[in-house]
């Protein structure tokens, strides 16, 4: 069996990548253990959230599916943080559990040029590179001696692929933890990939062990509804995908509850049966999703915990309790439950768990997420080392997409930190490295005022086309949409309010003559109450367009002053660091930098700069010797 790519893996990286590689006409193989577990929501049943529905915005802008699959299957919509600015909201959505991996199965099945198949595996097949460099920046994946030729499988098939992408997700050499119970598991009930790990320890990749975890679910009958508080969804939902007009879903409710003083105490006194306080996990867990009774012991002055009781699907009565991750024994997941308000007579249905698993260290990765230990083999997901299905989803896109461009052998699509959460995702991955699971937050972004979910199409959505993943249909839609946010814009510039306009309105006390545009600038007018004065011809306008619309006049003085910002970033982002450089023949590096930029090969000096222990007196020493060399060769 021959084929252009090979994807190990059916979650949320393994769909994008599989998708992007085949729809880019390659034919491609994808592998994974089930393939009725394809896009399974294995934790939280929900997309987005804080700076993740950014991300998902951003996969679709690309061209990647997340963002249609969830438009299908959501059951509850919301925008969070609609109190607070606009940089840092952002749509989350829950989602109908089993009809979304249906959703993602059926779409994989019927994509032109992707294959599936059932096996797993454990090995890869590899061969010599031809015309290897010495480590330096230009390509970085030129310095393996070795590429992947393809894969075997734990039947003995050998499959040939010239690209291959990992995402291997929590199944490699997992592990479950239950109390005093472990078990060779990727997930509860499903076997974990073994081998695999093993033979890349054996072939030198840096592997290293993580640990998350999962609640227990609830039969929906055994709880007490009226004793929580009730958190409905935003009235009116907007899609995820910007080629959807609008959502047309059954919603459901959520519920609120607390864990109090007896839960603590009861988890307390379980402790010495807790995996994650014994030893027994040593993979480093979630540091801002920590399971419940690690909130208890670092938190020992909180006197309550959110618990979110939240529905798996309109077809189950299956309920997550988000906030109660756990891997203690269950009985006493049964009792610090049944000690929480409106759940006195919860039915266990599933219990909580750890599960410990195997991933790669990033920082062995170029930032097209192709391994600098071996040519065309691309990582992506909770392989390496991240936590959440939209992090997993833009990984995987994005090693497909680059593998793709090195299978056509064009320079691969790398997105820097001013353009997209998904370039501070991989910029922080391969720069920084992870020892814990990492979580994307808004907080990480530099550029946030720029990068709302809002205009995610208008920053990417040329990429995605440029790339291949977009119709010349979608590009006209596109190009429409533009041209008429510039035609509101220049109406909003040249429209004035009269004298008798300027007397009512929110904007009372501003004087008649003032264009739109610096009426709406004021905080307590909205782009509504503009247009109800007079419209611009042509189509009137979808909400979304008019709330870009709206942010970018509101905040376009923040949106200039981090232009200056970005202009300066981008200035150093475009110094490449040629591939003779030597990290061993510059003189005046400290002795920290010079060993953490031959571990990260960083591709530019911006790059460099953010490698933890370099100064900013090694990047002038580097700058020095850049321009040394270069002279040298004039």
């Amino acid at each position: 069996m021959d084929y252009d790519a090979l994807v190990v893996g059916g979650g949320h990286a393994g769909i994008e990548a599989g998708l992007a590689l085949s729809r880019l006409g390659y034919d491609t193989l994808l592998v994974t253990q089930s393939l009725d577990a394809i896009g399974r929501l294995s934790c939280n049943p929900a997309v987005g959230g804080l700076a993740k529905g950014n991300i998902v915005r951003e996969v679709d802008a690309l061209g990647g599916e997340m963002a249609h699959i969830i438009d299908k299957t959501m059951i509850q919509f919301r925008v969070l943080n609609r109190s607070r600015g606009p940089a840092v909201q952002a749509p989350r959505a829950q989602a109908d559990k089993n009809a979304y991996s249906l959703e993602a199965k059926k779409t994989l099945e019927l994509q032109s040029h992707l294959f599936l198949y059932q096996d797993t595996v454990v090995d890869l097949l590899v061969g010599d590179t031809e015309g290897a460099l010495s480590p330096g920046g230009a390509d970085p994946a030129q310095w393996c001696s070795h590429q992947v030729k393809g894969v075997i499988t734990e039947r003995g098939h050998h499959i040939s692929a010239t690209a291959v992408v990992l995402t291997t997700g929590t199944f490699m050499e997992g592990k479950v933890f239950i109390g005093e119970y472990e078990g060779s598991s990727g997930r509860l009930g499903e076997p974990a990939a073994i081998g695999l790990g093993q033979k890349l320890r054996e072939r030198g990749f840096d592997v290293g062990r993580m640990k998350t975890g999962t609640p227990a679910r609830i039969h929906r009958r055994s709880l007490n509804l009226d004793a929580m508080e009730l958190q409905e969804g935003d009235e009116q939902a907007f899609p995820f995908s910007f080629s959807r007009k609008s959502i047309q879903r059954p919603m459901v409710p959520c519920y609120i509850t607390y864990t109090n003083e007896n839960t603590h105490r009861i988890i307390r006194e379980s402790l010495d049966r807790s995996p994650l306080f014994s030893g027994r996990i040593a993979g480093n867990g979630p540091r801002y999703c920590p399971s419940i009774e690690d909130k208890v012991v670092k938190f020992p002055d909180r006197d309550r915990h959110h618990v979110f009781v939240e529905p798996e699907g309109l077809d189950t009565d299956e309920m997550y309790l988000n906030g109660l991750s756990t891997s203690l024994p269950e009985d006493a997941q049964l009792a610090y439950i049944r000690s929480v308000p409106g759940l006195e007579e919860a039915e266990i249905m599933r219990p909580g768990y750890a599960v410990e698993y195997d991933y790669l260290n990033p920082a062995d990765l170029t930032p097209a997420l192709e391994s600098k230990r071996m040519r065309n083999l691309f990582v992506a997901g909770q392989t390496n080392g991240t936590s959440g299905y939209e992090e997993a989803a833009a990984q995987g896109l994005m090693a497909g997409i680059n593998a793709g461009r090195r299978l056509r052998g064009d320079a691969p699509l790398i997105l820097d930190r001013s353009e997209a959460y998904i370039g501070v995702l991989i910029d922080d991955l391969v720069t920084l490295g992870t020892e814990e699971p990492y979580r994307m937050f808004t907080s990480r972004a530099e550029y946030r005022i720029a990068l709302r979910h809002d205009n995610a199409d208008r920053r990417l959505f040329s990429k995605g086309l440029e790339t291949g993943l977009h119709s010349q249909e979608a590009a006209q839609r596109f190009e429409e949409k533009c041209s008429r946010i510039e035609e509101v814009r220049e109406f909003l510039k040249t429209r004035s309010l009269t004298e008798s306009e300027a007397l009512s309105g929110p904007w009372t006390g501003r004087k008649g003559g003032e264009v739109f545009e610096l009426v709406l600038r004021e905080p307590r007018v909205n782009i509504e109450d503009l247009l109800a004065i007079e419209t611009p011809p042509g189509e009137e306008l979808p909400e979304d367009w008019k709330r870009q619309i709206e942010l970018d006049v509101k905040y376009e003085g923040y949106l200039h002053r981090e232009e200056r910002h970005v202009a300066r970033f981008k200035k150093m982002e475009s110094v490449a660091i040629p591939a003779s450089l030597n990290w061993n023949d510059i003189p005046g590096l400290s002795s920290e930098a010079r060993e953490k930029l031959k571990n990260v090969r960083p591709v530019s000096v911006g790059q460099a700069s953010r490698v933890p222990g370099v100064r900013s007196s090694d990047v002038a020493v580097i700058l020095v010797q850049m321009e040394r060399q270069k002279a040298s060769k004039e």
